[in-house]
This record gives structure tokens, sequence and C-alpha cells, in this order.
């Protein structure tokens, strides 16, 4: 099996993981881990991980040139990308919060020209306007009565914005992922993700009684650390070592299945007129705006 082939299933595999994470993650929050406290305890577990598989791939020293794009890439990854997902998770439903996810694509096609001057065609510009229209319905119009999902409107905003931060640190991550292992990156950037994120969390984090959690808390708490952190940041490096930014952000198509199939089996969640029309306006636009020939794959 070549290394493009097993980038592939890396992708598919991260996918599958962030696809039931809508529904695990967000029975934690908020009424036994707080938003922040919960992406905190994703850094150190993440970090603590990365630094141990760490010691079995090559020694590395981050070039002083570097420093800055690793900050960078922090921020937005593990810092921004984190912080408003899962407060946007904890305000929202499992599946908005798969469908928006979903507009990540549509996100890295606009930096893309925006940085790197990548030309967007008008059947993409189309695309666009049409997966942002979808976006924009959820947030307008997605509310509901739930006493777990107590302001959606502003959750599925901050999700939306996720999508914004995660593309750019897709971005960012290409160029140096192709001088570092991604055991050296992920380790530094992890570590970076703790200072950025514990000022946020650390009030939350002393709130948590520990002694109290139940073991159906625990395992979702350890499936976040362990499966949503640690193995999906993993198969996406490795998954950008031999695709383009923009192939791998497509592969967001499978999460968005997966995530209302796995709510609505586990009864987390149901499907509404509003969520119908704006998963197929999101979707459709993701597809127009992804498209690509074969040459550029």
């Amino acid at each position: 099996m070549n290394k493009r082939t097993l980038a592939i299933l890396a992708a598919i595999g991260a996918t599958a993981i962030y696809g039931v994470n809508h529904t695990i993650a967000k029975g934690v929050m908020p009424n036994y881990v707080g938003a922040y406290a919960f992406v905190v305890l994703r850094v150190i577990g993440a970090a603590t991980l990365f630094w141990i598989i760490s010691l079995f791939g090559p020694k590395e020293k981050i070039a002083k040139k570097d420093y800055l794009r690793m900050v960078v890439c922090a921020i937005f990854g593990m810092g921004l990308n984190m912080l408003v997902f899962f407060k946007g998770l904890s305000l929202s439903t499992p599946i908005n919060s798969a469908v928006l996810i979903t507009t990540t694509p549509i996100i890295v096609l606009i930096l893309s020209a925006l940085w790197i001057k990548e030309k967007i065609s008008g059947k993409k510009v189309f695309g666009i306007f049409v997966g942002l229209l979808g976006a924009m319905g959820l947030i307008l119009f997605g509310s509901e009565l739930r006493h777990d999902a107590p302001n959606i409107p502003l959750g599925n905003f901050l999700i939306l914005m996720n999508s914004f931060f995660y593309g750019t640190y897709l971005i960012l991550a290409k160029i140096l992922i192709s001088k570092y292992h991604p055991f050296t990156f992920m380790k530094w950037l992890f570590s970076l993700g703790i200072l950025i994120c514990l000022p946020f969390g650390y009030t939350e984090l002393t709130e948590i009684e520990w002694s109290l959690l139940p073991f159906d808390i625990v395992w979702r708490i350890a499936f976040v650390i362990i499966g949503t952190t640690f193995c999906t940041y993993l198969f996406n490096i490795f998954a950008l070592t031999q695709l383009k930014a923009s192939t791998l952000s497509a592969f967001v198509y499978v999460q968005p299945l997966i995530g209302i199939l796995f709510a609505i089996a586990v009864g987390k969640d149901a499907l509404t007129a509003v969520k119908i029309l704006s998963a197929a306006l999101v979707f459709f636009g993701v597809y127009l705006s992804s498209r690509k020939t074969k040459s550029n794959l």
C-alpha cells in the first residue's frame, strides 16, 4: 500500500472520528465539564501523548525562522479553533455542528485565493455563495428549545468561526509539515496549545468534580483526548504530507453524514426542516467549490 493510499485512509479515519465526536463530546458539556476546561484537557492529554510517541521518532530542532509560524499554527489549530468549536458545541446541537463543520473546504478555498493566489472559477464562487447561505440559514433560523443547547444561533456562529480558524491552520501547517516529522510538529504545537488555552479554561478546570464523574462521562473525555485529538491530528498531519490542504479539507463531506446518523441513532438530536434545507445548501455549495480536476488532486 503506497503512502498516498495510506494518507487517504488516515483522512477518512479522522473524519469518521470527528463525525461521532459531535455527539460524544456534547454529552459532557456543560453539565460535567465546561467547554474551555474540556479544551485544556484535550491539549494537555494530546501534548503528553505526542511527547511520549516522539521518543520513537527522529530528534529534530525547530529552526529559529520557523518559531513565529509555529506559534501562529498553534494559535489557530490548537487555540482558537478548539475554543470556539467546543464553546459552540456546548451552546448548539450535534447535527448543527456536523453540518457547519463542512464549510471548512469553502473557507480553505477563500483563504487560498487570498493568500496563495489560487484561481477561483465562477462555479466555485457560486458554490461558496450557496454553502455560506446554508450556514447562515442555520445561524439565523436554527433556534430550538432545548435544555442542553442554551444559545443555538451563537453556538452555530462559533462553530462556523471554527471552520475559518481550522482552514487557516491547514494552510499554514502545510508548509511546516514538509520540513519536520509529524511527531516533532505535533508535540510542539500542543505544548504551545496548553499555554494558549489554559488562561481561558483554568477556572472551569478547577470546578470539575472528578470524584463525581460517572463512567459514561469519563470514557467520553478519554475518547475526545485520545481519539478526537491525538489520533485525528496525527492522521491529518500524516495525510497533509501526501495531499493538498484543499484536498484534505474535502474529506469533511463524510463527517456530517456520520455525525447526523450517529446523533439520530443514539437519540441525541433530530432533523428539522431548517436543518435539512441548510444541510442541502451547505453540501451542494461545498461540492461545487471543492470540485477539482484529477491533476489538481
